[in-house]
């Protein structure tokens, strides 16, 4: 019998909704598939397919994770591959795509070792890790936190992790943001993300912020940009199992906030469909061996 590993974290061990029902509809399928803890003791070349699904815990032990997910590789099949995690947790991959000519959201990037000044000081901004997940460590800050601004980009510095500032699109307070599904390398459906940072934010404290999901029909416009997106995606990372593309609105219209490759929520629990899609395409991938 196939054995399918969906990986989750130790905070979340037996996954979330959405991952609960990819779970039942690999059983259904008949197929041995089990939420596994990514950093516990388990024998991956026991299954064969792992799942990234949960792994929202890995940010702040990105070297580890990665690691992890090197061996995994080598003794099982790692979707999406590792190669693609590799690129994809480190959000200066955003550079890259805007050099093929995708409008990312303005960004500076800052190495450890460099002063925790931007040029986005005399704007809204927001600030955050380039490795980080569930909006934990980002922070908003108004033209009138340059202090706090400074000290919470000079702690991350000091703790060796770059950071990314980006100014703040005032557009998302009413539009919100729109996250496009891919399944199996082609559209699924889209989601509004309501504005989840807000002004005089304390950092996230939890595994990840709560979100105020809704679907969303996307424009023509988003459609266009998140395909651009997914083709600038380097070739050599082959096809995707999922992807999901962040939007935000800006007065040039739609650009990338993020390119989710690594374990993003796919809001399966909003678009049932895709919940039978992916089972589908994992089944394809396992078979494929």
């Amino acid at each position: 019998m196939t054995r399918i590993a969906l990986a989750s974290c130790a905070e979340l061990p037996g996954l979330d909704d959405e991952g609960q029902l990819l779970l039942g509809a690999l059983r259904d399928r008949g197929v041995e598939a089990e939420a596994v803890v990514w950093d516990g003791d388990d024998a991956w070349e026991a299954f064969d397919l792992v799942v990234l699904r949960g792994t929202w815990d890995y940010a702040e032990r990105i070297e580890e994770f990665l690691a992890w997910t090197d061996h995994v590789a080598t003794v099982s099949r790692l979707l999406n591959p590792a190669p693609v995690v590799r690129w994809n947790t480190d959000k200066r991959y955003l550079a890259g795509l805007e050099s093929a000519g995708v409008p990312i959201v303005p960004t500076q990037f800052l190495e450890p070792g460099e002063e925790p000044r931007h040029r986005f000081e005399d704007v809204e901004h927001v600030v955050k890790p380039v490795v980080s997940a569930g909006s934990r460590d980002t922070l908003r800050l108004g033209v009138h936190q340059v202090d706090r601004s400074r000290a919470h980009t000079a702690s991350l510095l000091h703790r060796q992790r770059p950071v990314m500032v980006q100014p703040y699109l005032h557009e998302v307070d009413e539009h919100g943001e729109t996250a496009l599904l891919y399944l199996d390398g082609r559209f699924s459906h889209a989601m509004r993300k309501g504005p989840l940072l807000t002004p005089d934010m304390d950092l996230v404290a939890d595994l990840f912020a709560q979100e105020d999901m809704s679907p969303r029909e996307p424009s023509a416009a988003e459609r266009a940009v998140a395909e651009a997106v997914l083709a600038a995606v380097p070739e050599e990372y082959g096809d995707l199992l999922y992807a999901r593309v962040d939007l935000l609105p800006s007065p040039d219209g739609p650009r990338l906030l993020e390119l989710e490759l690594t374990e993003p929520s796919l809001f399966l629990d909003h678009h049932r469909p895709a919940v039978d899609v992916l089972a589908e395409a994992v089944l394809r991938r396992s078979s494929a061996g």
